[in-house]
């Protein structure tokens, strides 16, 4: 058991039948009154963000999350299936615990978090940012770039996003998974 002035951004918890990642925390000492501890924690289940306010000195019951290399393979009725990059193992993840499935391409490594002593994934983290290549997308008008405008643009996965109209068919592109925003030409 931990009390409040262990928490940390990154570590985990079990709270309210969940276990939850802290996100950001203040340690937070009024003129007047008892020290409390404002936190932002995500669930590692849902994906939710909630603020909760702990007392100072509140104990808190961690969770000890390992972090695991994993290549993505494929998906199918069952889910998303990963194989583990050293024992070749195969697991198979519902979409739910995916921030964004749809911009994943079959061989990328991935990092699946898994509850240590239950050894149950959680939760796949995704990077910052993709690169892939867009598959479709309509010709852009000559003239029309004054000002910021967009264009749907589908890539290699499936996804579609908005990119600028100098964009075309055949290029590479990065995209932020968390917003879905393209970001910039890769060559």
């Amino acid at each position: 058991m931990a009390t409040t002035s262990d928490i940390r951004n990154g570590l985990c918890i079990n709270h309210n039948e969940d276990i939850f990642y802290v996100v950001k925390f203040q340690h937070v000492k009024p003129g007047k009154g008892n020290a409390f501890v404002r936190t932002k924690l995500k669930s590692m289940t849902t994906g939710k963000i909630i603020d909760f306010t702990f007392q100072a000195g509140h104990k808190i019951d961690t969770v000890r999350i390992e972090r695991r290399v994993y290549q993505y393979l494929y998906n199918d009725e069952l889910g998303y299936h990963f194989m583990n990059n050293e024992t070749f193992d195969q697991i198979a993840i519902l979409k739910e615990m995916i921030s964004s499935p749809e911009l994943l391409k079959e061989g990328d490594n991935l990092e699946i978090l898994f509850h240590a002593e239950k050894e149950i994934p959680l939760t796949v983290e995704m990077p910052q940012y993709v690169i892939l290549e867009v598959t479709y997308t309509e010709p852009g008008a000559k003239g029309n770039t004054a000002t910021n405008v967009t264009k749907p643009a589908t890539v290699e996965t499936g996804a579609e996003i908005k990119v600028p109209l100098f964009i075309n068919q055949g290029d590479v592109i990065k995209i932020n998974t968390e917003t879905f925003e393209y970001m910039e030409r890769v060559k």
